[in-house]
């Protein structure tokens, strides 16, 4: 008999979610994990990255007062105590992720490394345990690209960036994607000089029209973007002020003197040390490969969830969301052993700057290489009575929509665009058209609007039509 009838790899997002699901329905679970409980999301991630940037919000809030008729002076920025802020955010969530609670579910909790032995045994903290079923959700790292003379000059990712005691100087970012972009807006509004370095442009995955409004907003806040910029290499050099630095060759030669180089080019999947080839688990330089359904595609013991999983024909997605939908493909296939798998048309992503930039579904430009004839639909959120009266100068929600009106894609750009996707989300799913959102009636008033009044144009020309007007014309004369 096996030792479990579950060995989960990696206590982040995916795997929290797929032990402690799998111990609520009673199954004899094991929970192997070598760094720090929460994973990524909880310690590096999302959950301080949030924090940063919500004290950065509040310093740009505060600069901008006087647009409403409040004079403040400008805000003093004490790193130390935003740090604070920074790790309380951390501490108050970890406990729901803590090693503690999961036991009190009845998880055995092992604090190691883990590898595999055989296709149906893994070892860890020296001891070797047999498993019904293993979910591998060891998660992604900061990918750290070859560039001549960066072992010696003061680099970062993002799992040591919020670990910095003193605030950057000149934070030199590399990669100008969703990571990229967040922490070079959060930076600039708490004091630092920015520079981002990006070989194509910024938010390459998401629609230009869009990337456009961002631009400008990281332009008020004092970013430098370089776009179409490839770094060629980079030089110890001490910074005016002394200290560690380096200067930035970037192919044209242009050089840029820096505090601190920050990575954030892309992420790697975290397969080394599992030993897969004795648990006769393929891979591929994107993960675990696995089916639709996320299971092995050579070991059905085994199943992989969270960014180290690569769906054929599909791919990994690096969101700590997708690890919930991920959990909830497993408890569906692997445990009630249902028709299950991945489904991303309607996966929205988000990237946290101000204004947010939104993504639900797919952008034009995808929604044409797949081959449909699409309508397009805009409408500026600043027209909005609530930007109006908060004076929300930038921002815009894109529809992507069949001739028939079913609804393929959202692009928002504004404030709190993140709270809007939602809607977005469930539309698409639920292979709804734009006539729910043009007859939803939402509080007035609120930016989503601009998301009403977008889906409205799609049936105004017939509204308005000569068709239309006679007819309105005819039944005016019945009594």
């Amino acid at each position: 008999m096996p030792d479990f009838d579950l060995v989960v790899i990696g206590a982040g997002a995916a795997g929290l979610s797929a032990a402690s699901l799998s111990a609520a329905l009673g199954l004899r679970v094991a929970l192997v994990e070598r760094g720090a409980m929460g994973g990524d999301c909880l310690n590096s991630g999302c959950v301080p990255s949030k924090a940063l940037l919500a004290a950065a919000h509040a310093a740009a809030a505060a600069r901008k007062a006087g647009r409403f008729g409040l004079r403040l002076p400008p805000p003093e920025i004490d790193w130390q105590a935003v740090r604070a802020h920074v790790r309380g955010t951390i501490g108050h969530i970890a406990p729901t992720d803590s090693e503690a609670r999961f036991r009190g579910m009845g998880v055995e909790v092992i604090r190691a490394s883990a590898h595999f032995t055989a296709p149906d045994e893994v070892e860890a903290g020296g001891r070797r345990l047999t498993f019904r079923r293993c979910v591998i959700a060891a998660g992604s790292s900061a990918l750290v690209p070859d560039i001549p003379g960066l072992g010696p000059v003061p680099w970062l990712t993002n799992e040591t960036l919020f670990d910095l005691e003193e605030p950057p100087g000149h934070l030199i970012i590399l990669g100008g994607g969703p990571v990229g972009l967040e922490m070079a807006q959060a930076h600039a509004r708490l004091g630092c000089l920015v520079t981002v370095i990006e070989a194509g442009r910024i938010a390459g995955r998401d629609d230009p029209e869009m990337a456009d409004g961002l631009r400008r907003a990281l332009a008020r806040d004092g970013v430098t973007v370089l776009e179409g910029a490839t770094l060629a290499r980079v030089e110890p050099a001490p910074p005016p002020e002394g200290g560690p630095g380096l200067t930035a060759v970037l192919a044209d030669d242009r050089r840029i003197g820096g505090t601190h180089l920050l990575l954030a080019v892309g992420r790697v999947p975290r397969l080394r040390g599992l030993d897969l080839e004795a648990g006769g688990i393929a891979a591929t330089p994107r993960g675990i490969a696995t089916d639709a359904g996320l299971r092995s595609t050579t070991n059905r013991r085994v199943w992989a969830a969270g960014d180290i999983a690569d769906p054929a024909g599909i791919g990994p997605r690096a969101f700590t969301h997708v690890c919930s939908q991920h959990a909830g493909v497993l408890a569906r296939r692997m445990l009630f052993r249902l028709p299950a798998k991945v489904d991303y048309a309607a996966l929205p992503r988000v990237t946290y700057t101000d204004p947010e930039l939104a993504q639900i579904g797919m952008t034009e430009e995808e929604a044409r290489a797949a081959g449909h004839d699409v309508r397009i639909l805009r409408f500026p959120v600043p027209e909005t009575d609530r930007a109006v009266a908060e004076a929300v100068g930038d921002g815009l929600v894109k529809l992507v929509a069949t001739p028939s009106g079913r609804l393929l894609g959202a692009g928002i750009l504004a404030p709190h665009a993140g709270e809007m996707a939602g809607t977005f989300a469930l539309m698409i799913a639920r292979g709804m058209k734009l006539s729910a959102l043009a007859g939803l009636v939402l509080p007035y008033p609120t930016l989503a609007e601009a998301a009403k009044r977008a889906a409205g144009d799609f049936y105004a020309p017939k509204l308005l039509s000569t068709f239309s007007k006679r007819l309105v014309g005819l039944l005016n004369r019945l009594p």
